[in-house]
């Protein structure tokens, strides 16, 4: 169980890689972390800065001069950098289910909203609702999403969280 929002470390990771691509400045990133994340999230300018920052402090990244935009502040990975990276690379992987974990918490807040008598948010004309239709949409989204990265068709799966944790070797947390 996820105690906070999206996995600790999260945007650092994606700032590294998004500067191994090419040199790049913040508003830059923050647009292509928006892009990857299908339009849905962007972090705030107050977290993507300190970061660069901090990568710069640590050796890890350098400002650059770009003659055809002065006023920017561009970075690059140094060699130390693309070092951090590899081993952030290492740890992310082990995130995986901190990110199932907040996928499904917020599903499970939103379909909450929609039918635990505790919440009793209006229903507005015209705009997103906390509903089964809704909800549906999202559902479906996320198995289009699905099918488009991985190229197949989705199938349901069966197993139970105990059943799909045994049969791929998982351990209780």
């Amino acid at each position: 169980m996820r105690k906070s929002g999206p996995p600790k470390g999260l945007i650092a990771y994606l700032v590294l890689e998004l500067l191994e691509e090419k040199p790049r400045y913040g508003y830059e990133i923050l647009k292509e972390i928006r892009e990857i994340s299908g339009g849905h999230w962007e972090p705030s300018y107050g977290s993507v800065y300190p970061i660069l920052y901090k990568f710069e402090e640590k050796g890890w990244a350098q400002r650059i001069e770009r003659e055809d935009e002065p006023d920017r502040k561009y970075f690059e990975l140094t060699e130390s950098g693309y070092e951090e990276l590899e081993e952030r690379r290492e740890s992310g992987a082990e995130k995986a289910k901190d990110f199932a974990d907040v996928i499904l918490g917020f599903f499970h807040v939103y379909a909450a909203f929609a039918t635990d008598e505790r919440f009793e948010l209006p229903e507005r004309e015209n705009e997103w609702r906390f509903d089964e239709a809704f909800s549906e949409w999202i559902v479906e989204q996320v198995v289009r999403h699905h099918e488009h990265y991985f190229e197949t068709d989705f199938e349901r799966v069966p197993d139970t969280p105990e059943e799909f944790d045994e049969r791929h070797g998982l351990e209780d947390d």
